[in-house]
């Protein structure tokens, strides 16, 4: 038996651990989710989607299902991790679950547990044979936030969501369900204790009602010895509005699936993503972007920053239908390598059935501007900074498109912080 058979065995038993517990609704749905994560087990590096990604290492490890106490975060380690905290409406998971003594509620806003039925809309987006680890976060659910903007809402804060990570095996879960007119901000903050060398397995879903708008950060900094996977899943109708910022600074082993329906004409997306790499880690972006009907316009910025012996991954599809007249589709992937051993993948791809389109694709992979290093180092700042200075100029578009400014100052940190290991830059 191979070690990812091994792996499926050991995850399927943590199942029947948690199969009967929780509310009623959600054992036929871990069971589903079981069924299929049995069948298609852990992706492999055969499947073309996941050949640069070997989840072996990830297989190896002996992870458990998580301790039902809360208490091992605290507010003060969470205002040490989270990308800022904001006094918002503020929802905590640790774990995977709920833990309201540290979070500020808003409205909008409950947990999976306490509902008495199933959300229609959970699992519905996400076909778990595709991916079989968004079955594997279903299987292993116990709880998550679901977030129901109704007709014509329109939020002014953000809603900061909160997964924080002490260890073992969680699922944390989004769903996000924004109808007609309305509009919402949410902030999606991954972090994990220090030493944490746990396995986060994450599901996003996102229903963009007629004429909504949903703005979507995710800001993933687990420790680095910690395993990061996510799948995000979202639907836009007509004329709906959706806008993506993925931010990953930290984790061993990150993947990121996100697949995108432009689904009623009219419908606007906006994919921004920047990943640091440094050490040994390996990030890996996967994208979708489906224009199903006319009109549609889509835009994917992706920048890399590695250095070490970081791998950085970006494959990016975007799949035009018959039906898709008229449609817009920009894809982007600048990479910067700031060392020999650090490398990239990178593949953006068009897929095109119609014939009145305007879309385009491209990356690049390149190395800091020697010119520019010696224009700064000829003002008295030395070699590690001014890489540094160049790298954050590079990252800079990404960040600067955040929509909210709070944010954006909070992250300013983050990145140096990021940015000064990934460049060999101490910070006193």
């Amino acid at each position: 038996m191979s070690a990812l058979d091994e792996a499926r065995s050991r995850l399927l038993a943590l199942h029947e651990r948690v199969a009967e517990t929780g509310p009623a609704w959600l054992a036929p749905l871990r069971r589903s989710g079981a069924e299929t994560f049995a069948a298609e087990g852990l992706p492999h590096t055969k499947l073309e989607e996941w050949r640069y990604t070997n989840l072996a290492g990830l297989a190896k490890l002996r992870f458990d299902l998580p301790e039902p106490d809360r208490t091992a975060v605290s507010r003060t380690d969470l205002e040490t991790l989270a990308s800022p905290v904001f006094a918002c409406s503020l929802h905590v998971f640790v774990d995977g679950f709920y833990a309201p003594e540290l979070s500020a509620l808003g409205a909008h806003v409950e947990n999976l547990a306490s509902l008495g039925e199933a959300p229609a809309e959970l699992g519905a987006l996400i076909d778990g044979k595709q991916h079989p680890l968004a079955a594997l976060n279903t299987a292993l659910l116990g709880d998550g936030a679901l977030l129901r903007i109704p007709h014509g809402a329109r939020i002014e804060e953000p809603i900061h969501v909160v997964f924080a990570a002490t260890g073992a095996v969680r699922s944390p879960r989004l769903l996000v369900i924004a109808e007609a007119g309305s509009r919402v901000q949410v902030i999606q903050d991954c972090v994990s204790l220090p030493g944490d060398a746990g396995f986060s397995n994450a599901v996003t879903e996102i229903c963009v009602g007629e004429n909504a708008r949903v703005d979507l950060v995710t800001v993933q900094r687990e420790s680095d010895t910690a395993f990061h996977v996510s799948n995000t899943a979202v639907r836009v109708d007509r004329d709906g509005r959706f806008e993506s910022h993925v931010l990953t600074l930290g984790g061993q082993l990150v993947r990121n699936d996100l697949s995108l329906t432009l689904a009623g004409e009219g419908s606007d997306a906006t994919l921004n993503g920047l990943f640091l790499g440094a050490g040994e880690r390996l990030i890996d972006n996967h994208s979708l972007v489906d224009h199903a009907q006319p009109h549609g316009t889509s835009r994917q910025l992706y920048k890399g920053i590695l250095g070490g012996g970081s791998r950085g991954v970006f494959r990016g599809r975007v799949v035009v239908r018959p039906d898709a007249q008229h449609t817009n589709a920009e894809q982007s992937n600048p990479n910067l390598l700031l060392s020999d051993s650090a490398e990239i993948d990178t593949k953006p791809q068009l897929e095109i059935h119609a014939d009145d389109v305007k879309c385009s694709h491209g990356s690049s992979i390149g190395q800091l501007d020697e010119e520019a290093l010696f224009y700064l180092r000829s003002r008295a700042i030395d070699t590690a900074e001014a890489r540094d200075l160049l790298s954050r100029g590079f990252a800079h578009e990404v960040l600067g498109a955040l929509p909210v400014e709070a944010l954006r100052q909070g992250l300013e940190n983050a990145l140096e912080q990021t940015l000064a290991t990934t460049t060999g830059r101490s910070i006193s």
